[in-house]
């Protein structure tokens, strides 16, 4: 009997010692986490699809890719082009399509001009249109 109540007692005063306990960390490791938290808000992405219409390596592999995708831009203006460096390649990717039909119709309407395959994505989705509600006045629950 006498071991278990100092068990217990060892217990209850492991608990309370346990809770006295304050621990620290490093403030460039928590400055570090806030960082991260702060970018993680900032960049609001989905999973997707683009259009990969080029992949160049090389010497003047970067060059080639802001080429193609001005010349991109200039066709298509309301489609937006990336440029991802993935090392040793500069890929350009067109396109935030949030479906691989989405982006199966759009490769149909370009490869006449540009060669391309369907990548999947981070995309960035445009904000949702913003609709006011205003209630329809006839359909008040008077049925005629």
């Amino acid at each position: 009997m006498k071991r278990i109540v100092l068990a217990i007692a060892l217990t209850a005063m492991c608990a309370v010692a346990a809770a006295q306990v304050r621990v620290t960390g490093d403030v460039a490791a928590e400055q570090m986490v806030e960082k991260h938290v702060e970018l993680n808000n900032k960049v609001k992405t989905i999973p997707g699809y683009r259009v990969q219409i080029g992949s160049f390596s090389g010497t003047s592999s970067k060059a080639n890719a802001f080429a193609l995708r001005d010349k991109f831009v200039e066709d298509y203006p309301d489609v937006q082009a990336y440029i991802v460096f993935d090392e040793p390649n500069f890929k350009v990717k067109v396109g935030d399509f949030r479906s691989r039909l989405e982006a199966y119709a759009f490769l149909q309407q370009i490869k006449e001009f540009y060669k391309g395959y369907i990548a999947k994505d981070n995309i960035c989705p445009e904000p949702p249109e913003q609709q006011e509600y205003a209630p329809d006045d006839e359909m008040s629950g008077d049925d005629e």
